[in-house]
Order: C-alpha cells, then structure tokens, then sequence
C-alpha cells in the first residue's frame, strides 16, 4: 500500500512513525512544503524567555528520523493540488520549481494550521509580526533585542506566554485583548482577573474590551483601537489564533463552518481513502459532545498516531478530547480542562461552579502553597464539566485527573469519594480535587 502525508507537522511525524513501526513494509512519501518538521511551538515562549537557550531544542524529530523509519522524505516541496476522484496529487519542488504528481493508495492530510491575520490596518509593516512557526519564533527573537518595548495583541495562551517571557527580560510590556477578560477559551472571569493582577505585578500593561483598529508606522509603532484608544511600541506581535489549513481539500470533503475537516471515530474524513488529524480537523469535545475546532498539539499525536493506526482499518476509535492545557506564569502553574462555567452556560448546560481556596497540604508543613480550584459541573446530572487550577505548587497532574472524569463521565460524588493517596508532602487526609467536590456536593444538597 501507498500513503501519501501531506505536511508533517506533529500529527504527521506521528503518523509516518506509526505506519512504519507496524507495517515497515509500507510505501509512504511525505511532502512538507517548510524545511523543518516536528516544531514544538509552544516552546517559543521558553526561548524568547531565555529559559530555554536554543530554539532547536523545540525539533523533537526531522527529516532523518522518518527516513530511518524507511520513509521518503521530500522537504520544501508544495503539494498544489489533491485531485481525490483519481488519487493524485501534483507537487512543486520549491528548490528547482519542477512540478510533478504522485499517486496514492491512502492519504492522510496533516497540513495543521496557519496564524489568523486579523483586519487591522498595517499587519504589513515589518515590525509588526505573528508567532507560530520556527522562523517566526526567531525573527520575533532578533527583533526584540533591538526593541525595549513590546506590544502582544490578543491575550490566549500565546499572548500571556509571550507577555510574561518578555516581562522576566526587562522589556515594557503592553497586552490588548478584544474580550472583556483574558484566556476566555481556559478560565472564567474571577481566575482572569486574578492572572491580569499577576500580570500587573510584573508591570505589564492590559487592556480589556479593545479591538485593534489599526497599526500606524513612525518612530514608534501607534497602536489605535476601535475606542479610539491609541498604545505605543516599538514591536507589535500579533496572536489572534489560528485557522485550519485546509484550502487543498476543500469542495472534496466535508468541512465545518471554519474549514476544519470532519473526520470519524477512525480519523477517516468523508472520503474513505483519505484520513487527517492535527490542526487540520475537527475534534470531539467530550464535555458537549459535539465536534469543534481546537488546535493543540497534543490533539494532534494522538490524532496523528490513530490516522497512522486506522489506514489499514478500523481498528482504534479516537476517544475525543478534553482540551486539556496548562502553562507557568511568574512561578505559577495554571492547568485547565473541560469547560469554563461562562462556556457551559453558552452551551444550555444548568452548569454551577464552586471554587475551593486552601492550603494544598497541612499548615503544620515547613511550607505550604494556596491553590485555587473552579470546578464546574451539571446541575442535573452532576457530571464533572470542566476545572481551573492555580497555585505555586504543581497542579498540572491534576487537571490530567479531571479530564479522566470528564472522559469516563464521573459526577461530582464520584470525584468526592475517589481514592485518592493521603500523605502529608502532598496533601491533606482528603486530596483537594476530594474536597472541591465535596464542596459542589454540599452547595447541591444544602448541606
């Protein structure tokens, strides 16, 4: 059999790992139209932070990797059409500007996804740039060493990476968010508020409810908004999110509305020859139920890995996903799963939340840390919904708990009572995701 990939972004690497793991006998080609796969560009922030000194730390896999596996490699080469009634595909050599086709048994599509570019005037102006891929990441590097302030429109998880990396390097700081809180796709309002203070500390500069309008050129950047509000700096980084790359097939498989492929239980998309994952399709949230549009590069592994698994057949169902995420901001751990309560509400969900501020273990410890938890859930059928975690302590782990009952459908009076170890470097007799269940217990029977 021959398989085609087109991009090998992480769920491509995945996939070309797996086929040929499982079945080394198999015929895949990859076609990347960058000179580098297997970017991970959630650690830009690392790098820019000076945390991490080398930003080719952030390649887990290249080229040479898939090859050892006995795959045929074909770097800077742009597939320009997928033709999927006769499977074929034609491809341009982007070093020696040759065009050719190729043929294929199975095709998986793994092309992720590309920076949104919002309608504001200026998005031309050199210094104002975007932050998604390797040479992004450097370019944003070389040019802040140059700038002492630095603009961040749009405040999800990049934004506030960014914002906090180039506060710790002593750079002036100013975040603009169009909503009225930042992070609106992880926390509710009361743990944004609670991070923009944060933020502040650091003498970074937020401002909520301002969209950008445009960006004007001088000796300084002008940043005006639809307010009529107008911000100054020397270098605008631009990270409104992303849109799936997806234009190759488009007319030949069913999409959703934002142009992310649909695909099945089996990573199989509308055509049964050709499956995708990654940035390029949709995924099962599992909280609703329903598919949506949520890139993250840990959807994309295991999405990657089962299109690598099911090309030979329906053999593993996707699960679906959580979205579960965390990041470090100032010496905190933020880690979130599932839905927000402003989220579950927006979805017809008689959804509540409790929030849970304690000690994370006993007071008698040398040291202790505060912890905050959201947790939300269904009111009628006390289902675990979502959770927000925050706390100097490592709490990531235990947003990977939550998403475990999310997925198994747990109710808050199983999360109440689950065994949950007891020991006092780590806790307290009752683990706390034990007591905020047991708190969202206590505010539903009026205990």
């Amino acid at each position: 059999m021959k398989v085609i990939v087109v991009g090998c972004t992480h769920a491509g690497t995945a996939a070309v790992e797996q086929i040929l793991k499982k079945h080394p006998e198999t015929d895949v080609t990859v076609y990347e139209r960058d000179d580098n796969i297997a970017f991970l560009s959630c650690g830009i922030a690392l790098y820019l932070g000076r945390i991490v000194n080398n930003l080719e730390d952030m390649f887990y896999a290249d080229p040479t990797t898939l090859e050892g596996f006995g795959a045929k490699v074909h770097m800077k080469h742009n597939v320009l059409k997928i033709d999927s009634k006769n499977k074929k595909i034609v491809v341009q050599d982007l070093q020696t500007q040759e065009i050719f086709e190729d043929t294929y048994d199975k095709l998986i599509m793994t092309t992720g996804s590309e920076v949104g570019i919002p309608p504001i005037g200026g998005m031309n102006n050199p210094r104002v740039l975007l932050c998604k891929s390797y040479a992004q990441a450097k370019q944003i590097y070389d040019s802040a060493l140059n700038y002492p302030s630095i603009a961040i429109v749009g405040a999800g998880y990049v934004g506030v990476e960014l914002a906090e990396s180039y506060a710790n390097t002593v750079h002036d700081v100013t975040l603009i968010q169009s909503r009225d809180q930042i992070l609106n796709n992880y926390v509710d309002d009361g743990l944004s508020q609670e991070i923009i203070q944060k933020l502040k500390d650091h003498d970074v500069k937020v401002h909520l409810d301002e969209r950008v309008a445009e960006i004007v050129d001088g000796e300084q950047l002008t940043i005006k908004t639809k307010k009529g509000d107008a911000y100054k700096a020397d270098l605008v980084i631009v990270c409104t999110g992303f849109f799936a790359n997806t234009d190759l097939l488009r007319g030949q498989v069913q999409m959703d509305g934002y142009g992310a492929i649909i695909i099945n239980d089996y990573m199989q998309t509308s055509d049964p020859d050709i499956y995708a994952g990654g940035d390029s399709c949709v995924v099962k949230f599992n909280p609703t139920g329903e598919l949506k549009y949520i890139p993250l590069a840990s959807t994309a592994v295991r999405q990657g890995t089962l299109a690598g698994i099911n090309v030979f057949g329906n053999i593993r169902k996707y699960m679906g996903t959580q979205a579960t995420t965390a990041m470090e901001i100032f010496g905190y751990t933020l880690a979130e799963t599932g839905l927000t309560l402003k989220k579950a509400l927006a979805n017809g969900i008689n959804a509540d939340c409790v929030v849970y501020h304690d000690n994370y273990r006993p007071n008698y410890m040398p040291t202790t840390d505060m912890l905050t938890i959201y947790l939300i859930y269904d009111k009628d059928s006390r289902r675990v919904l979502g959770a927000q975690l925050f706390s100097k302590h490592e709490v990531a782990q235990s947003a990977n708990a939550i998403s475990i009952c999310i997925q198994n459908e747990n109710t808050i009076d199983d999360l109440a009572f689950v065994d949950m170890l007891f020991q006092p470097n780590y806790d307290n007799p009752f683990n706390y995701l034990n007591l905020v269940a047991q708190q969202a217990i206590a505010k539903e029977d009026g205990a």
